[in-house]
């Protein structure tokens, strides 16, 4: 006999229909289905089959995706997907000899970033291949609103897509004050390929904590005082009974 009702694996997709959390948008739940992310330590090779370089005859193959962890500090800057690899090496590259437990981990660099949108410059920590995925999407804002959550693997990066996509939203004109020429160039840069309504920029980037709290925020109501109902009650019967009253008058 089962111990529970359902699989423990299906817990966190049954917590979404019930409650607080099936009240969330619906585009935020969209958003949190699960997407494998674009390989970076490993190849797929995207065949089932292929032929054996040796013998060519036909042999089956299977696309094994390596583990990786990524660390807490990954979610604090950029790591443009990459992570900690955990394997085993020889002693000295001889295979006769022991097994070693080593960690590979990503080379990290501290730049200096300056995004149009925010106008602002952000030191953020990078990864070599951080630095030549911005250079292919020619500069730092379409890079981060172009690559998708499960390939930014970063709270960091969610964070700066979400205000980028409230300021298009928002056509705020705290951006150049003094330039409204450049403001507007800017926006319409930006605004066919990535603007969005501000309902859902809002959303975006937010843990499933945060935005279990934001819907309680907005589906909280202060209690409203009963001296304050009942009064207003008094006054709509005594408007309604002055005008069932007969409106008596005077024969000159």
């Amino acid at each position: 006999m089962p111990l529970h009702k359902y699989p423990p694996k299906l817990w966190d997709a049954l917590r979404l229909k019930q409650g607080i959390y099936a009240r969330l948008p619906k585009h935020y739940l969209k958003s949190l289905e699960q997407k494998e992310p674009t390989p970076v330590h490993w190849r797929p090779l995207g065949v089932q089959h292929r032929a054996n370089p040796k013998t060519g005859l036909k042999e089956r193959v299977q696309d094994v995706p390596i583990p990786i962890y990524y660390p807490p500090q990954s979610q604090d800057g950029l790591w443009g997907g990459e992570g900690w690899i955990t394997g085993y090496r020889y002693t000295n590259n001889d295979k006769m000899s022991n097994r070693l437990k080593k960690t590979w981990k990503p080379q990290l660099l501290k730049r200096e970033f300056y995004s149009e949108i925010l106008d602002h410059k952000f030191s953020i920590t990078v990864t070599p291949r951080t630095l030549d995925l911005i250079d292919a999407a020619f500069g730092f804002d379409f890079y981060i609103l172009k690559t998708p959550k499960e390939d930014l693997n970063s709270k960091l990066g969610m964070d700066l897509k979400r205000a980028m996509l409230l300021r298009l939203a928002r056509r705020d004109k705290e951006l150049y004050p003094d330039d409204p020429a450049k403001r507007e160039t800017i926006y319409n840069r930006y605004k066919q390929q990535f603007e969005i309504p501000e309902e859902e920029a809002e959303w975006v980037g937010l843990t499933l904590e945060e935005a279990v709290e934001k819907q309680r925020l907005l589906e909280h109501k202060e209690p409203e005082p009963q001296f304050k109902v009942l009064v207003e009650k008094l006054v709509q019967e005594l408007e309604m009974k002055k005008l069932l009253e007969p409106h008596v008058t005077e024969k000159k």
